[in-house]
């Protein structure tokens, strides 16, 4: 049998320690006895970006903003989808994140934090949105595994009625807000609406393949 090694820890900013495994040619990154991520389950984090770009792909200029690089599926499938001129910024907390995307899971990422329409900012997310004025085209958030803050207790500003209005600031008239949650929430969908977002819920496949658990994206636009 085939043991899960531990190939690094790193402490996420005002959070809890994270540690990168290898299981065969998988890996998973794990918070406590949480799995965040694995490259075994990618098919809703792709969704998070392609369901996204059908509801804005009229922009002429596209701008995502991605909260949280991950193990980069929702970037690669961003990039998949923008044209030439399109751009992805990606905000990362955790700087061993990228050291892993370009250490050992570099074959995984597959150069996207490369590709010239990337820009990768390394701190947090809910302060680059606080700053926007109409900037964003999408605002692609996976930084937990649902709208409250499991990785670190400040990232529940993000889904807090102050953080959906800076999110409502920073996206256009004809944005789009999506959140991925490996469940349904019905009371943070009240709460979008309370923010005057109109709310569509979409139920997508944990793998590519369709098959798996169901997760959650919630996709608002301002109302």
């Amino acid at each position: 049998m085939i043991q899960r090694e531990l190939l690094d820890t790193a402490w996420v900013p005002g959070g809890e320690k994270l540690e990168l495994y290898r299981h065969d040619r998988d890996f998973m990154i794990v918070l406590g006895h949480n799995e965040l991520m694995s490259t075994r389950k990618w098919g809703s984090e792709e969704a998070l970006a392609t369901i996204a770009w059908e509801r804005i792909s009229r922009a002429k200029r596209p701008h995502m903003l991605i909260g949280g690089y991950g193990m980069g599926f929702t970037l690669r499938a961003a990039l998949q989808v923008l044209p030439e001129n399109g751009q992805a910024t990606v905000v990362e907390l955790v700087p061993e994140i990228i050291e892993w995307a370009r250490g050992p899971m570099a074959h995984v990422q597959q150069g996207c934090l490369d590709d010239p329409r990337v820009h990768l900012m390394m701190g947090d997310v809910a302060t680059v949105i606080a700053a926007g004025q109409s900037d964003y085209d999408a605002i692609l958030l996976d930084v937990d595994n649902g709208p409250d803050g499991l990785v670190r207790e400040d990232n529940n500003v993000l889904y807090s009625a102050a953080g959906l209005r800076a999110a409502r600031r920073a996206l256009t008239p004809d944005g789009v807000l999506a959140i991925w949650s490996a469940g349904a929430d019905p009371a943070f969908t009240r709460r979008l609406e309370k923010a005057r977002f109109s709310v569509e819920e979409v139920k997508v496949a944990a793998r590519s393949n369709g098959k798996g658990p169901k997760h959650v994206i919630w996709f608002a636009r301002p109302a």
